[in-house]
């Protein structure tokens, strides 16, 4: 069965880079709708015409099959849509992944156990941490980040210069009441994570998954909304603290993928920069 028609559509400094990493890693064919963002940091309302939220990232599917059952009596659109990171990922890999072993699908964990198959509780704990990271990425990590992302533009030339000085006195007690507890906890929570994880080199074992792609990105926020921050009573900067989760980081944007995801980012922004005076 040939492979169906898949189109990504992209936009510049945002979570869509971890799905083109993601699609590298399964080999699939794809096209790309570039997408950047305004003056203002926001997405263009042009992605309102590709889902409601006007988000990226955002994938289709085209399906031959779902254009015959069009003109059925079961009417189905010609399109798959989907969208939030977590979904996309773990559609793509359920349908589209390479086998590494039987019933063992690329970029996915084995389910279940040995004579267990189908019963609650049968299921590995690699397969149970890919499940849980898939979600943790931007149910309980992403959020600090956000915080942190709304803490930063209370600083910046963003805010009229004359009220900048209160602006950014509130947003360093912010940081430092809310944002270093919640970014270390998270961190630390991960530190140990990876210390027990089965097999060695990644959060679900020794290979690679789409949970361990998704983390990519709310790492890299963590080290850059870090900054100076400190945590504990040593003072000492988050930074400097949890050696394994920046190792693990490290070691993300140092696979193959990911660089030739990066690769296709920076092509894709310098054959659409925007003309002067645009």
């Amino acid at each position: 069965m040939p492979q169906p028609h898949i189109k990504l559509y992209w936009l510049n400094k945002s979570r869509a880079q971890r799905i083109v990493w993601l699609l590298e890693e399964l080999h699939l064919d794809y096209d790309v709708e570039v997408f950047r963002r305004g003056p203002d940091m926001r997405a263009p309302r042009e992605l309102l015409q590709v889902h409601p939220l006007g988000k990226s990232p955002v994938v289709s599917i085209s399906l031959p099959g779902l254009e015959d059952a069009a003109a059925t009596s079961r009417p189905e659109p010609k399109d798959l849509v989907l969208a939030e990171s977590g979904f996309i990922a773990q559609y793509l890999v359920e349908h589209f992944g390479q086998g590494l072993a039987e019933n063992q699908p690329r970029l996915a964990p084995k389910r279940y156990r040995d004579g267990y198959e189908g019963q609650p509780g049968g299921e590995t704990e690699a397969w149970l941490r890919y499940q849980y990271f898939l979600h943790y990425a931007e149910g309980s990590l992403m959020p600090p980040m956000l915080v942190g992302l709304i803490l930063g533009i209370l600083k910046s030339p963003r805010i009229p210069f004359l009220i900048r000085p209160i602006t950014s006195g509130v947003s360093s007690k912010l940081a430092a009441a809310f944002l270093a507890p919640e970014l270390a906890r998270n961190l630390a929570f991960l530190e140990e994570q990876l210390k027990t994880a089965p097999g060695t080199g990644y959060l679900c074992g020794p290979h690679l998954t789409a949970a361990d792609i998704l983390m990519v990105f709310p790492l890299q926020l963590a080290r850059q909304r870090a900054g100076g921050l400190t945590h504990g009573k040593e003072g000492k900067k988050i930074l400097d603290q949890f050696p394994a989760v920046w190792e693990y980081l490290e070691r993300l944007e140092n696979e193959p993928g990911y660089k030739r995801a990066e690769e296709k980012a920076k092509q894709w922004e310098e054959d659409h920069e925007p003309t002067q005076g645009n």
